[in-house]
């Protein structure tokens, strides 16, 4: 904590504080948190004590650090629920999610919630999913439905749910073989998804380009290894 204290800075918190950030933070550039992540990577218990302190900077960390297949379903769980803002909802938590064998149900369950940082890390972990597992362990029937799902809803959901629902038609139709027709044509219809995303620059990739983009002229894009960043 004292490490990432003295990364911080008050320019960088006005910056994430537009974006939704919430003390406590420090303020810290994901730049200089791999140095200090690279020294004690693979430190689970570290991991887990670090995002147990509430503060986005250590639970951003804690993502970098922490191997999500020895998580129980509990600490996936409480991750979820105590996730200091969007960025951890949307990254940290489905870095690790999506390593361990109880993501899938997870998310599924984290997209009901009525919470919307629960809501953002169910679908942020779908995309993950679709993203780095082979199609044959996909369960494709589901995955239509909640291509459906989006089709139906997204233009009704909460604001910031809309964005990880928009990122999980992108990797369904980025890396998922059977279903790029389906969600190319998903969103054909769908049109622009409308993000209040205020007071910054952040702009919301239309599906159908940004898919066909990543496939970079290939029927499909390779599977991922990792989702972290």
């Amino acid at each position: 904590m004292a490490a990432l204290k003295a990364k911080g800075s008050e320019q960088i918190k006005r910056i994430l504080m537009r974006h939704g950030a919430k003390e406590p933070f420090f303020g810290v550039r994901i730049g200089d948190m791999k140095p200090i992540a690279k020294q004690i990577k693979g430190d689970q218990a570290l991991a887990l004590e670090l995002y147990a302190t509430g503060n986005g900077d250590a639970q951003y960390l804690a993502g970098m650090i922490a191997d999500g297949a020895r998580m129980s379903r509990r600490e996936l769980q409480a991750w979820a629920g105590k996730a200091a803002w969007r960025m951890v909802s949307g990254f940290t938590v489905p870095w690790v999610a999506s390593e361990n064998d109880e993501d899938w149900d997870l998310a599924l369950e984290w997209t009901d919630s009525k919470q919307e940082h629960i809501a953002i890390a169910g679908w942020a972990t779908l995309a993950a999913w679709v993203t780095t597992h082979p199609d044959a362990d996909l369960d494709l029937k589901a995955l239509q439905r909640l291509l459906a799902r989006v089709e139906k809803t997204i233009h009704t959901a909460p604001n910031q749910v809309k964005v990880p629902m928009n990122y999980f038609l992108i990797a369904a139709g980025t890396y998922v073989a059977p279903l790029g027709a389906k969600a190319i044509a998903t969103a054909r219809k769908l049109g622009k998804i409308e993000v209040d995303v205020g007071d910054t620059g952040c702009q919301i990739p239309d599906a159908e380009s940004y898919i066909m983009k990543s496939r970079r002229g290939a029927p499909i894009a390779p599977k991922r290894k990792t989702v972290r960043c």
